[in-house]
């Protein structure tokens, strides 16, 4: 069984050995290439707690980013601590070296993405309770809006960090961009447009900073002018059109050379 066992973690390493890192690369930290093809150059661990939040299964060792992202979502949690919020739960970020995880995300691969759950903690869990935690869905699948979960809280930490420069963006499910659209017509709300619609993030939203300057990583196009709450995100709640053809798999974009020296001993 031992062996058996071995010889799985031994064919896992292989397929992916960015997920068989242990510790970052040395270095000036760089996030290099794209935030689905890329890798990390001096990354920095995020502690397992803080004031104002707690990391989630830190035994899947994903805890790590570039050094904005770790500064970012500290600040961010002690804004949210400050203003009432419980304390945040903190997510996958990235592994040692960055690159492809085995399994799960696609992006996350530069150092500079982080998830955040919408389930609050409203007390300090235990290291086994957080390896354990189950995630809090916002959105009624049936309707296709957002449920009795939602509430003033989530859209007051979305705002929260929206609001800071350094973000390129955050993913959200379509029926919470909705309800926030909905919440906030009439008021000021600039920082709405860096809210994405996209399916699968109904129970944690994804941030993505922006390049930092002087690292060799490929920035994404800017998000469209205004606040994204017109034709653009009622299109997600069309009926999806009949296929025409056979789906096709888009083959993963190969990593920068410097990448593939990060893994050399």
């Amino acid at each position: 069984m031992v062996s058996w066992l071995l010889a799985v973690a031994l064919s896992a390493a292989t397929a992916n050995p960015w997920a068989s890192q242990q510790f970052p690369a040395p270095g000036h930290p760089d996030a290099i290439g794209t935030y689905t093809a890329g890798c990390l150059q001096g990354a920095v661990p995020l502690p397992e707690t803080g004031t104002g939040y707690q990391l989630l299964r830190p035994s899947h060792r994903r805890f790590y980013g570039h050094p904005v992202l770790i500064a970012y979502l500290q600040q961010l949690a002690r804004r949210s601590h400050t203003v009432g919020l419980p304390d945040l739960l903190i997510g996958d970020l990235a592994m040692p070296k960055g690159g492809p995880f085995t399994s799960g995300h696609k992006s996350h691969q530069s150092g500079l993405d982080a998830d955040v759950w919408f389930r609050f903690a409203p007390s300090v869990l235990s290291r086994a309770q957080r390896e354990a935690a189950t995630p809090l869905d916002l959105v009624d699948g049936q309707r296709n809006r957002v449920n009795r979960q939602f509430s003033p809280q989530h859209l007051r930490l979305l705002q929260l960090a929206a609001e800071d420069a350094r973000v390129e963006r955050i993913f959200v499910n379509p029926a919470i961009k909705l309800a926030a659209c909905q919440a906030l017509q009439g008021k000021p709300h600039g920082w709405l447009a860096k809210l994405r619609p996209w399916f699968g993030h109904s129970a944690h939203m994804h941030v993505r900073l922006r390049c930092p300057a002087g690292n060799d990583c490929q920035p994404q196009a800017p998000v469209p002018a205004g606040d994204g709450c017109g034709e653009e995100l009622l299109s997600w709640f069309e009926p999806p059109k009949p296929a025409s053809g056979t789906a096709t798999v888009k083959a993963p974009s190969p990593q920068p050379a410097q990448c593939r020296a990060l893994l050399t001993p």
